[in-house]
């Protein structure tokens, strides 16, 4: 390892909430960004505006507390990681309709067909544009050379061409963290990283739980969470 190298973080936080806090059942605030970000850069050097981090924003729907909560929630994590240098790149949260067939995948199933329910729609806020802007900065900074060794926190393979590119193109060092998460319900939904980004990246980090723990808030341990 060479201490000298510059070092850029892109954490895509929507991927990480989904593919690991939520596993833990954590939030976003209940989790250390800071010294997360000490242990994955490991005594190298960070370079200015070099801790990203992306999500799509959380919009208030009037009269819906749910939403008030979520963005209070988000304003606050935003706060905290501004706080601690972080740059943070956010996009729209869109609305789509989405239907599930109901088959043998879906629990209870058999009943739910009886009472004559085919399918079941409903309507899910995605985020839009986030790989793009993680695969802009990546080429950016590459062409600009701004950093030797982008670490990207995400398993969302969109990115593979912008990593092909900084990496065959410009020279740059690119590893990927993944994560390596049990569901202890349903091992189908399991956390297990992308081979996609293993395939295409220089170093290769997965963690497991026992990674992450010293991240956790300590409150968290003294509320017994």
């Amino acid at each position: 390892m060479n201490h000298n190298d510059r070092v850029c973080i892109f954490v895509d936080g929507g991927n990480f909430y989904h593919l690991a806090l939520r596993k833990l059942n954590l939030t976003e605030l209940d989790f250390n960004f800071d010294k997360f970000a000490e242990f994955l850069v490991n005594g190298r050097k960070t370079i200015e505006q070099g801790k990203r981090y992306y999500i799509g924003t959380v919009m208030e729907k009037e009269g819906d507390l749910k939403s008030k909560e979520a963005m209070s929630k988000q304003t606050t994590l935003f706060s905290e990681l501004k706080n601690n240098n972080w740059e943070i790149k956010t996009s729209k949260l869109k609305k789509r309709n989405e239907e599930i067939t109901i088959d043998s995948r879906v629990a209870d199933y058999e009943n739910l067909l009886k009472l004559g329910i085919r399918k079941i729609r409903y309507e899910r806020l995605r985020e839009k544009g986030i790989d793009v802007k993680i695969a802009t900065d990546l080429i950016v900074g590459a062409v600009d050379d701004k950093y030797d060794i982008a670490i990207v926190v995400s398993s969302d393979t969109d990115i593979v061409p912008a990593i092909d590119w900084v990496r065959n193109r410009k020279k740059k060092t690119v590893e990927y963290v993944g994560f390596s998460i049990p569901d202890k319900i349903d091992d189908k939904k399991s956390t297990k990283p992308s081979f996609g980004l293993i395939d295409k990246t220089d170093i290769q980090r997965i963690l497991v739980v026992s990674d992450l723990k010293p991240f956790i808030k300590e409150t968290l341990f003294s509320s017994g969470k």
